[in-house]
């Protein structure tokens, strides 16, 4: 049985690439993305107030390192079989290894509609994952140049509504933990599927809007916005169960992996990597992996990680 907020989803994939006239206000989006990223930054904040920081030291470092290796790895990938321009090619491996919040979102729904508990520390291990991927997309495109405006591409970065919504729940969870939030759980902890599901609906719309743009470039990058989240899902797998992940932290970490940004990247690049054309990396993102992630990619990370469980402990 598909989960409701696929079916959401599609509705509005269907509707955008039918040209209706549906369309989320944007104020309402707005509204929406941040319910969402909040929740998500409390539900960490929680978890977090529960354990030392210092634990969780070897998964943060980790992760860090998982950001630069796969956004490395899908540079050479795009610069010599995809032919594309240093600066494109840089631009889309620093999507590619970052982070999407509303993939993220999706991954704990499914497991939370199957029962499948999950290290609830992820939230901070998905802001980690956001920084590498950019810094390495700059270096790449541009060196270490003088002329790279640091200071601006750090304030986009770490001062973005992502980031700082979802540091901020972090922070907000940790101080007031479970009891403090008790007032709040109406709106940000028992309606976050329906919040989701608004979500998604947009970002069918969104998903349509770019089909035309998949046209024009081709068949790389639709095999590229597949391929790549299935090596990066392969990846976290491992890394996931080198450090004792349970079956679910698996498949988050493997979703994180396999997802791409579509919100910090594309404005960290904007600002430092101009030349870089951002149609590519957004055609290839919410036109192809995104949708693949949501429809078949969680389902088939979620097989992945309890192959490895029961292979481990076989």
């Amino acid at each position: 049985m598909i989960d409701p907020i696929i079916l959401f989803f599609l509705l509005g994939a269907t509707a955008g690439l039918l040209r209706s006239e549906l369309r989320l206000p944007a104020a309402i989006y707005e509204f929406v993305s941040i319910v969402l990223l909040l929740a998500i930054g409390l539900k960490g904040g929680i978890e977090l107030a529960r354990q030392p920081l210092g634990t969780l030291l070897p998964q943060m470092l980790a992760v860090v390192a998982l950001g630069f290796f796969l956004s490395l790895a899908a540079f050479p990938v795009l610069r010599y079989l995809g032919r594309f321009k240093r600066a494109d090619a840089a631009s889309i491996a620093a999507h590619y290894g970052s982070v999407s919040v509303g993939t993220y979102a999706v991954a704990i729904a499914y497991l939370g509609s199957r029962g499948i508990a999950f290290e609830e520390h992820m939230p901070l291990l998905l802001v980690l994952l956001e920084v590498p991927a950019i810094i390495v997309g700059i270096v790449i495109a541009r060196g270490l140049s003088r002329a790279t405006r640091w200071r601006s591409v750090a304030h986009e970065v770490f001062l973005g509504k992502s980031i700082v919504l979802l540091l901020g729940g972090l922070l907000i969870g940790w101080i007031a933990g479970p009891d403090g939030l008790s007032t709040i759980e109406p709106l940000f902890f028992d309606l976050f599927k329906g919040v989701l599901a608004l979500f998604l609906l947009e970002m069918g719309l969104i998903t349509a809007a770019q089909v035309g743009g998949l046209r024009r470039y081709g068949l790389f990058l639709t095999g590229f916005g597949i391929a790549m989240p299935l090596f990066s899902a392969l990846v976290g797998t491992g890394l996931a169960w080198v450090l004792g992940l349970s079956v679910g932290g698996t498949v988050v970490l493997a979703t994180l992996a396999a997802s791409a940004s579509y919100i910090a990247v594309p404005a960290a690049m904007r600002i430092s990597v101009p030349e870089a054309n951002p149609t590519l990396s957004l055609a290839a993102v919410l036109g192809i992996t995104f949708p693949f992630n949501v429809l078949f990619g969680i389902p088939i990370y979620h097989a992945l990680a309890v192959w490895v469980h029961t292979f481990a402990r076989g």
